[in-house]
């Protein structure tokens, strides 16, 4: 094997695809990147660690087809410290890998790539075009919300539904609940899946680097993620997700705007008592009549704000996560929002003050409160 390419697009592939190696792994292969080079001009680089595989391509000049397997980590340190921006990779005998670039120069030893396993295919039953840009937006928007409960592996991915020119993507802990609604670029059949919250971490890093249109590929046991010169691969996870639609109250006793960067703002400045390693610290909001008064209450001290809200909520006292209502409040994708409540121990869902606006909903379960808080509104 042998060919030339550009030092950046290599970096920029191999580092991508470096993600998706397997740091240790019972198959040694699986720990390395696996280089191909093809006469079409083509190198494509291949990370795989059984459960996620991401593969991206640059243009070369291929002299010489062929394929090897680099220590991932060692391979990655190298390209991005080599000085031209040209690099020259050849592979002789005993799979003696040379790599140059100016006046550097590294000799690797490769492996064989016939222990390699071969990355399932998504043979489509579906496959799904939505513009790059605002699949990242669904994602960023929804993935806070993913669990990391090992004890229910269901709800560490985030749920896919597609109908129509309609996708909508859902993320739940038992905590928080975040849904995202926006338009495909093309119909498509009605299909639900869920993907890995860690694989979809990766698309989310794939698409800011593209703004390419981006296609899903939904198969029988895994999903494929397309855009532009990478795909990532990973498997489906099965089993019955929650009902948001069930979930979700559909009436509620007090509807209220507030300002989305208002509440942000004034939530954040009473959560500064709060322990950072306390993330269940909880934040006391007592919805008035045109105000929202919160207050917290440590063994450090005490805080208090308000801010204003259209409505009212009849001094109806709830507690809530100041982790989860910051998460929720920073991710809403609108300047106004409407709070639907109904009493301390019902959630609270987060909407569009637009009531045509249906692309998004968060709901945020309430916390108990100390008896020995003081009252936001005393």
């Amino acid at each position: 094997m042998k060919f030339l390419c550009n030092r950046e697009s290599l970096v920029s592939a191999a580092t991508t695809a470096l993600r998706a190696t397997a740091p240790k792994s019972p198959v040694p292969a699986l720990e390395g990147l696996l280089i191909e080079a093809a006469e079409s001009g083509l190198v494509r680089i291949t990370g795989y660690d059984l459960k996620t595989g991401i593969i991206s391509e640059i243009e070369a000049a291929v002299q010489e087809s062929g394929a090897v397997i680099l220590n991932a980590r060692l391979f990655g340190d190298i390209i991005r410290r080599l000085p031209d921006e040209e690099v020259k990779i050849s592979v002789g005998a005993g799979l003696k890998t040379r790599i140059e670039s100016g006046v550097s120069s590294f000799d690797l030893v490769g492996s064989p790539t016939e222990d390699y396993p071969s990355l399932p295919g998504a043979e489509g039953q579906t496959a799904i075009s939505i513009d790059g840009a605002t699949l990242r937006d669904m994602l960023t928007r929804t993935l806070f919300a993913v669990s990391a409960d090992e004890s229910r592996p269901l709800y560490m991915g985030a749920m896919f539904e597609t109908e129509g020119k309609t996708a909508t993507v859902i993320a739940l802990d038992g905590f928080h609940l975040a849904l995202r609604r926006e338009e495909l670029l093309e119909e498509t059949e009605k299909s639900s899946f869920i993907v890995p919250g860690t694989a979809l971490a990766e698309v989310e890093k794939i698409l800011s680097a593209s703004e390419e249109e981006a296609e899903i590929i939904v198969g029988e046991k895994h999903v494929t993620f397309k855009s532009g010169n990478t795909r990532l691969v990973s498997r489906r996870l099965i089993g019955d997700y929650l009902n948001y639609r069930t979930a979700v109250p559909q009436t509620n006793k007090y509807e209220l705007l507030v300002s989305r960067r208002e509440i942000y703002d004034a939530v954040e400045r009473v959560s500064l008592i709060i322990n950072e390693s306390k993330a269940q610290g909880a934040v006391r909001c007592v919805f008035g009549d045109g105000v929202l008064f919160l207050t917290t209450s440590t063994v450090v001290g005490s805080a208090s704000d308000e801010c204003a809200v259209t409505g009212d909520g009849e001094k109806l006292e709830i507690g809530f996560s100041k982790r989860y209502l910051l998460d929720t409040l920073k991710a809403a994708p609108a300047d106004e929002l409407r709070l639907a409540l109904t009493s301390p121990e019902k959630p609270c869902v987060v909407t569009s003050g637009d009531a045509g606006d249906e692309s998004f909903l968060y709901m945020i379960l309430p916390v108990a409160l100390g008896k020995g808080e003081a009252r936001a509104d005393a």
